[in-house]
């Protein structure tokens, strides 16, 4: 029996092949989780194909995930929107009768900019999906906790950026330091219902959101990606960058017994490379 056995879990942004969130929901579906994936589905303004998961790919990731845990949903859901987001967690419930985990994991990082030149829908799209949408998916997950009774525990994917500056990023360093103001609030309201929030600040990984990451830095520093990760490990302490696999261990800890006592935090998952 699995850490997490009988519970049911909802995470965001969880349709793409090797992505932070497919490797969530593998390591809960592994420790019992019944699990419901989301991604946005169909190309949006500034969210092309291969930025985010299609309706297909994430049914392909679905039908992986039923290979470790046969009680998998996959739906399409826009953040965003607050009617599909109160569409979806009901969906849920009528699955699976309950909602205890909800991790948000959908983010954009691939809108790069130097501040003197960015656009204001590059800004806008960035808290739209990073900001408005864990508060969006926290409300309404939250109420369902509180509904059914027993606690719960939101878990928000910020980001090694939620506590450093990076040059060309400042729509999504600022949505993540803010992501981590939603946590601590959102645990300060939530601690009556037994409700733990926490956040998770992994480093650089390498999923096709972390390539394109890769492709644009190495490019400015004029060096090749392999360059570019070289010297990126030699500032690491454990001497690697990050894999999907360190951030889904590190949610099912914080949804497990062992964490009840733990709130409000924003732990890093980074080797070493963020130590505050």
């Amino acid at each position: 029996m699995g850490m997490l056995e009988g519970k049911v879990a909802l995470v965001t942004g969880a349709g793409r092949h090797g992505g932070l969130g497919q490797a969530i929901c593998a390591r809960l579906a592994v420790e019992g989780c019944r699990v419901a994936l989301t991604d946005i589905g169909e190309p949006q303004p500034l969210m092309g194909v291969g930025h985010i998961g299609s309706s297909a790919e994430m049914e392909q990731v679905a039908a992986g995930l039923r290979e470790i845990g046969p009680e998998i949903l996959a739906l399409p859901m826009d953040v965003r929107d607050e009617a599909q987001v109160e569409a979806a967690i009901a969906a849920v419930v009528a699955r699976f009768g309950r909602l205890d985990i909800l991790v948000n994991n959908a983010g954009i990082g691939y809108l790069f900019s130097p501040i003197m030149e960015m656009p204001v829908d590059f800004w806008k799209a960035v808290m739209d999906v990073n900001v408005l949408g864990p508060f969006l998916c926290t409300k309404h997950a939250a109420r369902q906790m509180v509904a059914q009774g027993g606690g719960g525990r939101i878990i928000n994917i910020a980001s090694q950026a939620a506590k450093s500056g990076h040059p060309h990023l400042a729509a999504y360093i600022a949505s993540k330091h803010g992501l981590v103001g939603l946590t601590r609030t959102a645990a300060l309201e939530l601690g009556k219902h037994g409700i733990t929030v926490n956040a998770v600040c992994p480093n650089h990984v390498t999923t096709g959101l972390g390539a394109v990451q890769n492709e644009y830095y190495a490019k400015q520093a004029g060096i090749t990606v392999e360059e570019y990760l070289a010297n990126m490990r030699r500032g690491i302490p454990l001497g690697r960058v990050g894999l999907p696999e360190d951030t889904a261990k590190a949610c099912v800890f914080l949804c497990s017994a062992a964490a009840d006592y733990i709130t409000g935090e924003a732990m890093n998952v980074s080797g070493g490379a963020e130590m505050h």
